[in-house]
């Protein structure tokens, strides 16, 4: 069985990629939830992750880091990663990769802290810019291959890559066209984005570094998260 290291709910949008993916097409894995700096020297990241980052997929004596790799690893051996249809892969392939490696403002701007909502600060260039473009690929999927996923009827690589995104905007309540705000409601209603959601709130670390980031970006209005211990 796949192992799949990944780290706290809360904060960790690149774990949260092949997680969604894996639950929602029924792809069995063992989680490995390794808490950022955890002080305890055996759960260094290091020990299971050649870059020592999340997400780290182990199957076997085969080891793949990354995120996009992973995906990539995975429909080589699964049905239903990418849209069958060739339009539709090349278009989710592209706009995986654009997510992947894009979208630097809104990434370190409004970074992903499920419990929370938040007031951001007044939105620079760069992020407006950043969201203007979600919003419009996210319409260009949805019309072009007719919904109500971003590739057609079924959920595939390209809605995972944007599952942290629909955190984000729900936590900065961002405004968005109705049709990308419907978009991201049917991701929030996903059982694997529920369920992530419900332990992500559940989780009782708190990460300084993630939390400053947070408290950066804008007043917070409400911390729906378990007390911490």
């Amino acid at each position: 069985m796949y192992e799949l290291y990944i780290a706290n709910k809360n904060y960790s949008s690149w774990s949260l990629r092949p997680w969604v993916l894996m639950e929602t097409l029924q792809i069995a894995f063992a989680e490995r939830l390794v808490p950022f700096n955890d002080p305890d020297p055996v759960n260094r990241f290091t020990h299971f992750s050649p870059t020592g980052k999340v997400p780290c997929l182990v199957d076997g004596n085969i080891t793949v880091w990354d995120s996009l790799a992973i995906v990539e690893y995975l429909s080589e051996r699964h049905d239903g990663v990418w849209a069958h249809d060739a339009k539709a892969r090349a278009w989710s392939r592209s706009a995986t990769a654009e997510m992947h490696s894009g979208f630097q403002a809104l990434r370190n701007l409004h970074p992903m802290n499920v419990g929370l909502r938040v007031r951001s600060k007044a939105q620079t260039e760069a992020l407006t810019k950043d969201i203007a473009r979600i919003d419009g690929l996210w319409q260009q999927g949805l019309e072009t291959f007719r919904g109500p996923f971003l590739a057609g009827q079924n959920f595939t690589a390209v809605d995972a890559f944007f599952c942290p995104v629909a955190f984000r905007f729900q936590t900065y309540e961002t405004a968005l066209s109705p049709e990308a705000e419907a978009y991201k409601a049917r991701l929030l209603a996903l059982p694997a984005m529920k369920a992530w959601e419900q332990a992500a709130l559940s989780e009782q670390w708190r990460d300084p570094d993630h939390e400053e980031e947070v408290l950066a970006s804008g007043e917070i209005i409400q911390d729906l998260r378990s007390s911490p211990n």
